[in-house]
């Protein structure tokens, strides 16, 4: 069968070439560029413990080494500090990286992998569609005819494939600016990120009164200062004394020495494809949607679709197509990236002064800082990762469904679980290969060897259970599960988001929920025929 065609080098393409790869997937990265990415310390992106886990599991490769978790947070308003957050040193936390480095460690990862083809110089010129395939002709100095079984555009903001299919791509402009520097000095603090509104120095006029401080390796720090409306021209000499003002705010007296890395101006706009889907072309990342109000959030949102895009694709190039399937790839993504623009679009009018933040968080009374907070950290209704809940593969009418603190299509937790080797692993290195994990939680199991307790109580009966199901699946077990009482068991998709979780042994429940995730049947009791009772 023809390989998956990926239109991008970025970040985003190269995790998706990666992602099917991993599930024995062929595809050709068609680069536009020379095969490179310029250094940029002031382009960046910070990654939520899911993002992260998802890159380091690509790349084989540690991402502390490479970046900085944060330790902390820290939120100001004038002179007071609001609100502090210290992370435990096992606690997840965000991972702030420059954005070339993450696409260094991809390409690197792409060029160990025979199943990646890397394209460089090959610029999308037209895209033919057949019941069979898809057809790309490029061009440039490596032009030639491609063919593929599915092509994804994950082409960026002005994406060939997305003008090639007339798809739409409504938004607004300029919702937000940002002056940024990258630059190397030493602050009162270390390794913990800071948002600091209202400082007491501000200015008038040219910056607006909101800066926060991100920490880089090698003592190196990002600054970004919130730009009023307006498209006045931010001058180096302007950035310059905004620079001095802050540092000196922040250390009581003059500005330490520092060493100007890079500095730029942060666009942030919002906008969102209006199909995501046409035959056997995708989109994603930038390609699909804009957002970012935070300056931090649209990669881990690009990093999401190519997970939840690989593991479908992987599927019909492995089994054979099921539309059902490769449309809620569409129906998931976009309705989660949607309610993150909708989140943000009223909290800008907070952020810059004007009205409340209260209505986005029915029944709380949290101000401003809180709500920001959550969002730089990745949680709340401006932050954390979206969770399938009205997706067309959640299955209906399970008997034996309970609840745990993981609400059903969110992301599981991610605890310590024996594999079937008895080896001790996290749930999420399982994550990725294509299969359903069913999750057996079965306290006092990590004190044993396996060989005293796989063949006892309910195990055996579970085992055949997930050999009958209708897709292939793993069976972990964990001690503990937050919320689940023990004997229970649950299932996960395979980009690790919850499907259900049942009390005991269910193997007629468990076959439909499978059957529902991959696009089958939702009714319990679909499979027993099949002998799963």
């Amino acid at each position: 069968m023809d390989p998956v065609i990926i239109v991008g080098a970025g970040p985003v393409g190269l995790t998706l070439a990666l992602a099917l790869a991993r599930q024995e997937v062929p595809t050709v990265v068609l680069d536009e560029g020379p095969g490179k990415e310029e250094p940029r310390p002031a382009r960046t992106a910070v990654l939520r413990p899911d993002t992260a886990a998802l890159l380091e599991r690509l790349t084989g490769t540690a991402l502390d080494h490479h970046g900085v978790r944060w330790t902390g947070w820290r939120a100001m308003r004038r002179r007071q500090v609001v609100s502090e957050i210290a992370f435990a040193p096992d606690e997840p936390a965000p991972v702030h990286i420059a954005q070339h480095v993450i696409s260094g460690l991809l390409r690197a990862a792409a060029a160990d992998q025979p199943l990646v083809e890397i394209a460089a110089d090959s610029r999308l010129d037209s895209i033919e569609q057949e019941p069979s395939g898809v057809t790309a002709h490029t061009r440039g100095p490596n032009g030639t005819y491609w063919r593929g079984s599915y092509l994804v555009g994950c082409d960026g903001t002005r994406s060939t494939v997305r003008k090639l299919q007339d798809i739409r791509f409504p938004g607004r402009t300029a919702v937000e600016r940002h002056a940024v520097a990258a630059l190397r000095t030493e602050l009162p603090w270390t390794d913990q990120a800071l948002l600091h509104r209202m400082p007491p120095w501000r200015s008038s006029g040219t910056f607006a009164g909101e800066v926060t401080a991100r920490p880089l390796p090698d003592g190196a720090w990002r600054l970004d200062w919130l730009l009023p409306p307006g498209k006045d021209l931010v001058t180096p000499e302007l950035l310059v004394a905004r620079i001095r003002e802050t540092l000196a705010g922040w250390t009581d007296g003059a500005a330490p020495a520092y060493d100007l890395l890079d500095t730029g101006v942060h666009t942030v706009h919002h906008r969102l494809a209006r199909r995501w889907r046409d035959g056997r072309v995708f989109l994603a990342g930038d390609a699909a949607h804009l957002l970012g109000a935070l300056g931090t959030q649209g990669l881990d949102e690009g990093l999401r679709d190519a997970d939840n895009l690989a593991w479908k694709l992987a599927s019909a190039w492995h089994h054979g197509p099921h539309e059902a399937l490769l449309d809620s790839y569409q129906a998931e993504r976009r309705a989660v990236v949607a309610a993150r623009l909708r989140a943000t679009d009223q909290a800008l009018p907070g952020r810059r002064g004007g009205g409340g933040l209260r209505h986005i968080v029915p029944g709380t009374a949290r101000g401003h800082d809180a709500l920001l907070t959550d969002g730089h950290l990745g949680r709340g209704a401006l932050g954390a990762p979206g969770a399938y809940t009205a997706s067309p593969l959640a299955p209906r009418h399970l008997e034996g469904e309970i609840p745990v603190d993981t609400p059903r299509g969110a992301p599981v937790s991610d605890v310590r679980v024996t594999a079937e080797d008895g080896s001790f692993v996290r749930l999420r290195d399982r994550l990725g290969r294509g299969t359903l994990l069913v999750l057996l939680i079965a306290p006092g199991t990590g004190v044993w060897d396996r060989k005293h307790w796989v063949s006892a109580g309910v195990m055996p009966r579970l085992a055949a259970a997930v050999t009958a199901l209708p897709h292939p699946a793993e069976l972990l077990v964990a001690e503990s599960y937050p919320g689940a009482p023990a004997h229970s068991v649950l299932l996960v998709r395979p980009d690790g988001h919850l499907v259900t979780a049942l009390t005991g042994v269910r193997p007629a429940a468990l076959y439909a929920a499978a059957e529902a995730t991959v696009g089958g049947a939702v009714d319990e009791g679909v499979g027993v025929e099949a002998g799963v009772r």
